[in-house]
C-alpha cells in the first residue's frame, strides 16, 4: 500500500487468496491450438546484507518474514546461493560505463525497463578511506577501522518507516507498477535496489566512521523471536585463523561483549530484516492490485549476507555462511512451486536466467548459467545448450577489513577456501553437513579432500598469480592516491576511519607504512599482525 505500512494480516490473507486463484490448475489449449507463450515481465528485488540461511529452516524460525515466505510457497527458494564477492559494488555487477547489462539486453529485445534505489553499477559509495584500509592491508599494523557494533533503538510501536529512504524508493516502484506498468503493451523488468538490512552509520565514533549501527523500532523488533536466536560460538582470540583475527580486530569485535549484548545486535539485524521483507511485500502487493501477478517472474536475492557476531565479526567481506549465503527466491509464471532446490548457484546465474526469460541467446562466454531449468523442476539431463551446471560455485575478496586475498570454492558438503598464494596462509575446509557453524577447519585432517579441492580451485583461477597482482595493484595505486595529496598527506591518512588508533602514534604508523612501500613484492607473503602468534612455520606444518 503505497504511503502507508506494510500489508497487514487481512491484506496477506486477499493476497493468498489471489495467489491460488492463478496458481491452480489451468485447461491446457488442444495441441492445434498452441500459441506462443508470452514473454513474461520480471521484477527482481535486490536488497543488502541478507543473510540466506533465514529463508529456510531453522533460520526463518527467528523472525517473521511473512512476504519471503509467501515467496516460498507459491515458488521456488534455494538453499545453497552464494555471493561471487562478498561486499556491495561487485555483487551488483561494478562495471565499466560502457559495459552492456542483462538490461541493456532486455532492453534491446523489445523489454520496457525501470530502475529504482541502489544500483553500484559503475561504482559503489565506498570512501576514500575503504580503499586506502584495503591498499594498506600488507602493510604490518593494526587499526580499527570501524565502530563497535551497538543497537539503537528508534521510534515506538507504530513507528513503521524507519529506514525512510528504502520506503521512498520501494513507493516509487509501487507507484510506477500501478501507474506506468499496467497499461504497458511490452513486457517489462523493474529493478528494485534495497539498503536495507545493512547497518547504519555510527556517528558516535567519527564522520567517516563505518556502519557498525543496528537500528529498528519497537515495531520490527517484536517481530523477533528472541528465545529463537542462537548464541554463536566463538574461538578465543589466539585460536583463531590469522585473517579472521584481523578482520574481527579491524572491525572492532575483538573486546569484551556479553550474550545480551551479542543477543541484542542478532535481534536487531532480524527485525531489520522484517522491515526488508514488507518492503518487498509492498511489491508484491501492487502486482496483485494491478492484475500483473499472474504474468510477472518475481526474484528476490541480496548482494552478500551479514555475520551479526558470528565468528566474533559483524558486516561481511568473509567466506563464512553468514556473510557468503544469500537469499535466492523466485515465483510466478512457469517456476514450480514449493520447491526447495539444494544445487548450488550464484548471482551471476542472475544474468543468464534474465535473458532466458526473455527468450534471448545466452552468450556462451557469461560465467554463470539459466537458472530457469532449476526453476522449471527439470532433470539433469534436460540442462542448457551449455551442458550440465558445475556442481561448485566459486567467490573471491580482495578488500578492507581482510588482509589477504580470498578464494571461496562450495561443493557438496564442503567450503574450501584458500588465501593469498595458497602456501603463506592456512587454507580452510569445513564440512557444512557435520558443521554448519564452520566451526571446525579440517584442512590438516582430510589433507587428501583440501588438496583435490584445490586442484579445482586453481583449474578455475590462477589464483596465486591474482593475488600477486592485487598486492601490486594495492601499493601502485596507494603511491598514486599519496602522491595527489601532497602536503596534505599526514593530516589525510590521519583522519581516516582508523583516526581513533592513529592520532595516538601517528609516525609510527606513517613509518610502517614506508617500510611497506620499500618493500619489494613478492608473490608469496606471510600475513603479518603482531597480537596473534602465528608464524611462517606454523603455516607449512602437515603440509600446508
Amino acid at each position: 500500500m503505497q504511503g502507508g505500512g506494510p500489508l497487514g494480516r487481512a491484506g496477506l490473507a486477499l493476497l493468498l487468496m489471489a495467489a491460488a486463484a492463478w496458481t491452480g490448475v489451468r485447461p491446457r489449449p488442444a495441441a492445434h491450438e498452441a500459441q506462443p507463450q508470452p514473454r513474461p515481465s520480471v521484477v527482481l528485488v535486490a536488497c543488502d546484507s541478507l543473510d540466506g540461511r533465514l529463508t529456510f529452516y531453522p533460520g526463518n524460525q527467528t523472525v517473521d518474514l511473512p512476504f519471503i515466505n509467501f515467496m516460498k510457497r507459491y515458488g521456488t527458494v534455494f538453499l545453497n546461493a552464494y555471493t561471487n564477492s562478498p561486499i556491495c559494488c561487485p555483487s551488483r555487477a561494478g562495471l565499466d560505463p560502457d559495459h552492456v547489462t542483462w538490461m541493456d539486453l532486455m532492453e534491446k529485445h523489445g523489454y520496457h525497463t525501470q530502475k529504482y534505489g541502489k544500483l553500484d553499477f559503475t561504482s559503489g559509495h565506498h570512501s576514500v578511506s575503504n580503499r586506502v584500509e584495503a591498499w594498506t592491508r600488507d602493510v604490518d599494523f593494526l587499526l580499527r577501522q570501524e565502530g563497535r557494533p551497538m543497537v539503537k533503538l528508534t521510534g515506538g510501536r507504530r513507528r513503521v518507516r524507519v529506514m525512510e529512504a528504502d520506503w521512498r524508493n520501494t513507493d516509487k516502484a509501487v507507484n510506477w507498477l500501478k501507474e506506468e506498468a499496467v497499461n504497458l503493451t511490452q513486457p517489462f523488468v523493474l529493478y528494485l535496489g534495497l539498503n536495507l538490512p545493512h547497518p547504519y552509520p555510527s556517528p558516535y565514533a567519527g564522520e567517516n566512521f563505518g556502519s557498525s549501527t543496528f537500528l529498528t523500532s519497537p515495531y520490527w523488533l517484536e517481530k523477533v523471536i528472541y528465545e529463537a536466536i542462537k548464541i554463536p560460538k566463538w574461538s578465543s582470540l589466539s585460536e583463531m585463523h590469522p585473517v579472521d583475527y584481523y578482520s574481527s580486530y579491524t572491525k572492532n569485535c575483538t573486546g569484551e561483549f556479553t550474550k545480551q549484548e551479542v543477543r541484542d545486535i542478532r535481534a536487531f539485524y532480524y527485525a531489520m530484516c522484517a522491515e526488508t521483507d514488507a518492503m518487498l511485500g509492498e511489491i508484491i502487493s501492487a502486482l496483485r492490485d494491478t492484475g500483473l501477478l499472474k504474468k510477472t517472474i518475481v526474484i528476490f536475492t541480496a548482494d552478500h549476507g551479514e555475520l551479526a557476531m558470528e565468528h566474533r565479526q559483524f558486516y561481511k567481506m568473509s567466506m563464512y555462511e553468514g556473510s557468503s549465503h544469500v537469499p535466492l527466491l523466485a515465483m510466478g509464471p512457469g517456476i514450480k512451486e514449493q520447491q526447495q532446490v539444494p544445487d548450488v548457484v550464484s548471482l551471476v546465474d542472475v544474468f543468464p536466467t534474465m535473458l532466458d526469460i526473455a527468450k534471448i541467446p545466452v552468450p556462451q562466454n557469461l560465467s554463470g548459467y539459466s537458472l530457469i531449468p532449476l526453476l522449471r523442476g527439470k532433470a539433469e539431463n534436460q540442462m542448457s545448450p551449455r551442458g550440465p551446471r558445475p556442481s561448485w560455485v566459486f567467490s573471491e575478496f580482495h578488500g578492507c577489513n581482510v588482509n589477504s586475498s580470498t578464494y571461496m570454492l562450495r561443493t557438496g558438503k564442503w567450503k574450501y577456501i584458500a588465501y593469498s598464494d595458497g602456501r603463506s596462509v592456512l587454507p580452510q575446509l569445513f564440512d557444512l553437513t557435520a558443521d554448519p557453524d564452520e566451526l571446525t577447519n579440517v584442512a590438516i585432517k582430510f589433507p587428501a579432500m583440501a588438496h583435490s579441492l584445490d586442484k579445482i580451485l586453481h583449474s578455475i583461477v590462477n589464483y596465486p598469480n591474482v593475488s600477486a597482482s592485487v598486492q601490486e595493484y594495492n601499493k601502485r595505486q596507494f603511491i598514486s592516491w599519496k602522491q595527489s595529496l601532497g602536503q596534505n598527506y599526514s593530516n589525510v591518512i590521519a583522519n581516516l576511519r582508523w583516526h581513533q588508533d592513529w592520532l595516538k602514534e601517528p609516525k609510527k604508523y606513517e613509518n610502517a607504512i614506508e617500510r611497506w612501500l620499500g618493500q619489494r613484492q613478492t608473490k608469496a607473503r606471510t600475513v603479518k599482525f603482531s597480537a596473534v602468534k602465528c608464524t611462517r612455520a606454523c603455516f607449512h606444518r602437515d603440509g600446508f
